[in-house]
């Protein structure tokens, strides 16, 4: 008979690997690779792992629920998903998962739609929320960014606003010479108290701006501190809008919770020109004892082309003698490609809006009632009002001198209907597109659809270049 009990329960395989981290982080401060204040950060960090994995689970399912389809492993090597079902007690943070929940009331659910022969109905865009529980980072992983690029943006952001500080105060020459003296001090060892190492360097003499300096400093986030994704995931969702209702349902659910959260759909100033969005919670039990969890929202199609194209801009990396801003350049490029195959989607989906907008005003005669109430819904992470007043004043008039006009409409609409279609069709291109940076490019004019995607996107950009 077969034995269908698992080798080793994932509490005891946890708890095993959890020794295996602490000695780690007590060999790494033996070694004097970090101080007392940064091991026990990591301490909190690594040990009962299989606690704040469940807590994890417990953020996941308040805000998306139960899983809609059987959890399978992931592979970290290709991006994908291993057609390997595992149950929820096999699961432990030494071993990533993928697993589809899906968005409830979510504000795009039903709205794009194709029908095929025999009236068979196909979404093509879904609820359904891809979700990639990462293994908890390994404990040499996460030491090597501590000391390495954490600490060196520590240490030079010490250093930068110690000059500024004194240099309006004092002579930017001193300013700079402090500088360079704080980066040498911080060079030979791994130091987190930064105020009183600053004030022993600069020495008597200047009492009048060490109020100042310390609280400049005081704002620094130290290096151990900037590790935030020891526990982390990834949301990838079919558009931008379903990410910010995620992220906003968070906000509600937990508010005292959050650490930080970003939304970078739009970001143009990224010189990797890359568009997600971060949640920062801390699941750990209290303000005094911080485990950050990294939570990722991302496009499905921005990121199946960053899996694809991967590999083609390492090869290009690789191969070309080039400076840092150079592979940046390089990587935007590539980025860009993948927000015009976002926006191309986008454009499908104004395309299938416009006739189901115009009926749908048509049935809403005398009710009161827009079937599309709510939809897409509002949020506060959006474009700044300037802007939009901008969009809808130049929209009016183009609708006014019949730049845009509806053809094929289900029957004679007034004025007033028409522009309510075009301005509620620039409102989804406004919450759904990514701006993108490169003037030449624009989406198919063949139809009214692409036209006014085009004049609302052009009109984005126009504003961020003033």
């Amino acid at each position: 008979m077969k034995n269908t009990e698992p080798d080793t329960r994932a509490a005891d395989l946890t708890a095993d690997h959890d020794r295996k981290n602490l000695a780690d982080i007590d060999k790494a401060l033996a070694e004097r690779r970090i101080n007392e204040e940064a091991a026990e950060y990591l301490r909190t960090l690594y040990t009962d792992g299989m606690e704040w994995f469940r807590e994890v689970f417990h953020v996941l399912g308040k805000c998306l629920g139960a899983p809609k389809a059987p959890v399978v492993r992931y592979d970290y090597d290709n991006d994908c998903g291993i057609d390997e079902k595992i149950k929820i007690s096999d699961i432990n943070p030494l071993s990533p998962y993928l697993v589809q929940h899906r968005l409830d009331m979510d504000p795009m659910r039903n709205q794009f739609f194709t029908v095929q022969d025999g009236h068979k109905v196909d979404l093509s865009v879904s609820s359904i929320v891809t979700v990639i529980v990462a293994a908890q980072k390994h404990t040499s992983r996460a030491l090597e960014k501590i000391t390495g690029k954490y600490y060196r943006d520590y240490v030079n952001d010490v250093a930068t606003t110690a000059e500024r500080v004194i240099s309006a105060h004092e002579r930017a020459a001193s300013g700079r010479a402090i500088a360079d003296k704080i980066r040498s001090e911080f060079s030979g060892k791994f130091i987190t108290a930064a105020s009183e190492t600053v004030l022993r360097i600069i020495g008597r003499g200047h009492e009048e701006i060490a109020v100042d300096l310390v609280r400049e400093l005081d704002k620094i986030t130290k290096p151990h501190l900037r590790l935030q994704d020891v526990w982390r995931v990834k949301c990838l969702f079919d558009l931008v809008p379903q990410a910010r209702t995620f992220m906003e349902r968070l906000r509600e659910a937990m508010p005292e919770k959050i650490i930080s959260m970003r939304d970078k759909f739009y970001d143009m100033d990224n010189p990797r020109n890359y568009r997600d969005a971060k949640i920062i919670l801390n699941i750990g039990r209290d303000s005094a004892h911080i485990v950050p969890m990294e939570i990722i929202c991302q496009v499905r199609t921005f990121f199946e082309f960053e899996r694809l194209t991967h590999a083609q801009y390492e090869r290009a990396r690789k191969h070309q003698n080039a400076t840092s801003d150079n592979i940046e350049r390089k990587l935007a490029d590539y980025m860009e490609d993948g927000i015009k195959q976002y926006n191309l989607m986008i454009c499908d989906c104004v395309e299938d809006l416009f006739d189901r907008v115009g009926w749908n005003i048509l049935y809403e005669r005398g009710i009161g009632m827009s079937l599309f109430e709510g939809f897409p819904k509002k949020c506060t992470m959006y474009y700044p009002q300037k802007m939009l007043d901008i969009i809808t004043d130049k929209l009016d008039n183009a609708i006014e001198n019949e730049v845009f006009y509806l053809v094929n409409s289900p029957a004679k609409l007034t004025e007033t209907q028409i522009s309510e279609i075009f301005h509620f069709i620039a409102r989804f291109i406004l919450v759904a597109a990514m701006p993108y940076r490169k003037s030449t490019w624009s989406a198919p004019t063949n139809t009214m659809a692409g036209k006014l995607f085009n004049f609302v996107m052009k009109e984005v950009q126009r504003y961020y270049k003033q």
